[in-house]
C-alpha cells in the first residue's frame, strides 16, 4: 500500500514538472515567446514551475540551436528520480543501465501522453472555444504535428481526419512503448 502511494504522489509530481519542461523545451523549438514580463502569458505558469531545475541545467549545458537540452535533460532526470526512488522504495537494487533506458522509454511514453491531450484539447476547443487565446495556443502546439498528416489525408470539406490519423499513430506508438517496458 504505501509502495503504491509513494508510486502515486510521485508519478503525479514527475508528470506535471517533468511534462512542464518537455513543453518548454516544444516551445523553445517553435521558438514560441513565454512573454516572461506579461502576467497572464504562459511562461507566467511555466517558467516558476520549472526554473528551479531548468536553470542550473541552462547554466553548464547550452542549447543545440533550437533545442532546449536544459529543458529535456531536466525532465528526464525527474522520471530517472523517479524510477530509482521508486525502486528503492520497493527494495529493489536501481541498476544502472537498464533504469537508464527506462526512464527514456519513461519520458517518452511522458510525452506522446501529452501530445495525446493537446489533440484532444485542440479538437474539442475547436468545437467549443474558436478564436479564443487558449484555442489558438493548443492549435499553435498541435499544427505542426498535423501539417504532414493533412498532406496525405484527403480533404473531406468540413471534416478534418487528421486529428484522428495523429491519435491513432500516437497510440500505436504508446502501445510499442509499453510493450518495451
Amino acid at each position: 500500500m504505501l509502495i503504491q502511494i509513494a508510486n502515486l504522489l510521485l508519478q503525479v509530481f514527475v508528470s506535471i514538472v517533468a511534462g512542464a519542461c518537455l513543453l518548454r523545451c516544444y516551445l523553445r523549438w517553435l521558438a514560441f515567446n513565454l512573454g516572461t514580463g506579461q502576467r497572464n502569458s504562459l511562461g507566467a505558469y511555466l517558467l516558476p514551475l520549472t526554473n528551479w531545475i531548468v536553470i542550473p541545467f541552462r547554466q553548464i549545458i547550452p542549447s543545440l540551436g533550437r533545442f532546449d537540452v536544459a529543458s529535456f535533460l531536466a525532465a528526464y532526470l525527474l522520471v530517472l528520480g523517479k524510477i530509482i526512488a521508486l525502486s528503492l522504495i520497493s527494495g529493489i537494487t536501481p541498476f544502472a543501465v537498464p533504469r537508464l533506458i527506462f526512464a527514456l522509454i519513461d519520458l517518452l511514453d511522458l510525452t506522446l501522453s501529452g501530445l495525446v491531450g493537446l489533440v484532444f484539447a485542440s479538437v474539442i476547443l475547436s468545437w467549443v472555444s474558436a478564436g479564443s487565446q487558449i484555442q489558438y495556443l493548443v492549435s499553435l502546439l498541435v499544427e505542426p504535428l498535423l501539417t504532414p498528416i493533412r498532406r496525405v489525408v484527403p480533404n473531406l470539406g468540413a471534416l478534418d481526419l487528421s486529428p484522428l490519423v495523429l491519435l491513432l499513430g500516437l497510440q500505436v506508438l504508446q502501445i510499442v512503448l509499453n510493450n518495451l517496458k
